[in-house]
C-alpha cells in the first residue's frame, strides 16, 4: 500500500486561502473583541459576521458537518489541515463555524433531536445565532461520571432536574444546555444517566459563579446549580440511561479537533521562537548559533512533527473506518500526547524570549496554561494513557512458558530444528 503525504492541489488552494485569510482578517479580532462566544458584545455583528459570510461564500463553513446539515462532509484529514490554519487564531473556530462545545452539541442534536428541537436549537446553533453549553462535569465527580449526583426524576409529563455542575463552559452566554443527570440510580454504572436539553430561560437554573483560568479575559466556566428545573419528557436526548452512548457522539470528534488546534498553537510558538533566535544576539553571536538554543529548536521541531503525524494518521484511520470506537486507542494516544507537546514547545519559546516571554505581551504563558487545560478537558491525560494501554494489549497474548518468547536459547533451538543442516553442524 502506498502512502501519500501530499495534499491534493485543489484542496491545497483552500488551505492557502485559509492561511492568508486567518492571518490578515481573523487574527486581529483578538485585539478588537472580547470572548468569541459573546454574540451580543458591541461590534460583533460588524466585525465577525462579514468574515463568516466570506467563509460561507468560499464553501468552508462548518465543514465538520455532513451535507444533510449544510456542511461539506469533509473527513478528519481535511479537517485537520483546516484546523492547523484557523486553530491558531482565538476567533478562528467561530469564524469558520467550528467552535466548541457547539460542534459537539450540534452532532448530538442532529443524531437524537426531534424535528422541532432541530428547528429551535440546531439550526440557530449551526448559523452561530446562539451558543450552547455542555453541562456534564460535577464538583465531586472529576473524571469519573459514575460519581455524578445530579438527578432527573420523572413527574408526569416532565423531568425534574436537581444538582450541581462544575466548569460548564459558556453557561452565561448559552441559549440552552445539554445536561447529564442520573435517571436510574440502581442500574449498572454506565446505564444510570440520561441526557437532556435544558433551555436557558427555564426557572431554577442558577449560576453560582463563573470561573476563568489564567490568560482568559472573560471567565466563562460556570459553577452552577439546577434547583428543581423542569423540562418536558421529550427533552431527553436518546433513550433513558443512554447518556454515555449520546456523549460518545460528540467526544471522539471533539478530542480530535482539540488536537488539530493544538498543532496550530504549538506551531505558532515554534515560529515565534525561530524568529527570535535569528533576531537576537548575545555575547557576540545570534541566539540561533548557540548550541543549547539549537538543541531546543531541534527537540521541539521533532516533537511537533511527530505529534502532527500521529494526529494525521489518527484522522486518516477515522476516515478509513468511519467508526471512532475502532480508533479508540489512537484517539486516546493523541489526547494523552497533546498537553505535553504544547507545554514543551511553548516553554521553549518562552525561554528563548527571556523576560519578554514570561510577560503578558507575548502569548506563551497563555499556551502553557492551556496545555494543562487540554490535559483535563474531555478526560485527563492519565485516563487516556490507561485506555491506550488497554486497547494496545488486546492485540497481544501472554506466554505460558517460564521464559519469554524472545529468550535467545529457545529461539536458537527453534531455528536449529527448522534448518536441519544447523543441527548436523
Amino acid at each position: 500500500m502506498a502512502w501519500e503525504f501530499q495534499t491534493d492541489p485543489e484542496f491545497q488552494e483552500e488551505i492557502d486561502w485559509i492561511d492568508e485569510f486567518v492571518r490578515e482578517e481573523v487574527e486581529p479580532l483578538e485585539f478588537l473583541l472580547g470572548s468569541p462566544v459573546d454574540l451580543k458584545q458591541p461590534r460583533y455583528e460588524e466585525l465577525v459576521r462579514p468574515l463568516q459570510a466570506k467563509v460561507k461564500e468560499r464553501g468552508l463553513w462548518a465543514c465538520h458537518l455532513g451535507p444533510e446539515l449544510g456542511g461539506k462532509g469533509y473527513g478528519q484529514v481535511k479537517l485537520a489541515l483546516m484546523n492547523e490554519q484557523f486553530g491558531r487564531a482565538r476567533f478562528g473556530p467561530v469564524v469558520f463555524g467550528a467552535q466548541a462545545p457547539d460542534t459537539g452539541n450540534s452532532e448530538i442534536l442532529a443524531h437524537y433531536g426531534t424535528e422541532e428541537q432541530k428547528e429551535r436549537y440546531l439550526q440557530p446553533l449551526l448559523d452561530n445565532q446562539i451558543v450552547s453549553c455542555f453541562s456534564m462535569t460535577e464538583p465531586q465527580g472529576g473524571a469519573d461520571p459514575t460519581q455524578f449526583r445530579t438527578t432527573a426524576v420523572a413527574d408526569g409529563d416532565e423531568w425534574v432536574i436537581d444538582g450541581e455542575k462544575w466548569f460548564s463552559s459558556n453557561a452565561k452566554y448559552a441559549s440552552f444546555f445539554i445536561t447529564m443527570a442520573v435517571t436510574d440510580p440502581e442500574a449498572p454504572p454506565h446505564q444510570r444517566m440520561s441526557m437532556f436539553i435544558v433551555p436557558a430561560e427555564t426557572p431554577g437554573i442558577e449560576i453560582i459563579r463563573n470561573l476563568g483560568f489564567h490568560g482568559e479575559s472573560d471567565p466563562t466556566h460556570a459553577y452552577m446549580r439546577y434547583n428543581e428545573v423542569r423540562v418536558p419528557r421529550q427533552n431527553m436526548l436518546g433513550g433513558q440511561g443512554q447518556a454515555f452512548v449520546v456523549a460518545q457522539t460528540r467526544l471522539g470528534g471533539g478530542r480530535m479537533h482539540h488536537a488539530m488546534r493544538t498543532v496550530a498553537q504549538a506551531q505558532r510558538c515554534f515560529d515565534l521562537m525561530c524568529e527570535r533566535a535569528l533576531s537576537r544576539t548575545t555575547k557576540g553571536e545570534r541566539l540561533a548559533d548557540k548550541q543549547l538554543v539549537q538543541q531546543m529548536i531541534a527537540d521541539t521541531w521533532i516533537q511537533l512533527r511527530q505529534f502532527r503525524l500521529l494526529v494525521l494518521e489518527t484522522a486518516w484511520l477515522i476516515d478509513h473506518h468511519n467508526d471512532y470506537l475502532k480508533v479508540r486507542k489512537n484517539i486516546s494516544a493523541v489526547k494523552a500526547t497533546m498537553p505535553k507537546v504544547l507545554h514543551d514547545v511553548a516553554s521553549a519559546a518562552l525561554q528563548v524570549h527571556g523576560s519578554l516571554g514570561i510577560s503578558t505581551d507575548m502569548p506563551f504563558t497563555d499556551y502553557i496554561i492551556n496545555s494543562y487545560h487540554i490535559g483535563l478537558a474531555d478526560g485527563p491525560t492519565e485516563v487516556h494513557k490507561v485506555t491506550t494501554a488497554r486497547q494496545v494489549l488486546r492485540d497481544y497474548q501472554g506466554g505460558d512458558e517460564i521464559f519469554p518468547s524472545g529468550y535467545r536459547p529457545h529461539v536458537r533451538e527453534r531455528v536449529r530444528e527448522r534448518y536441519g543442516f544447523l543441527r548436523e553442524e
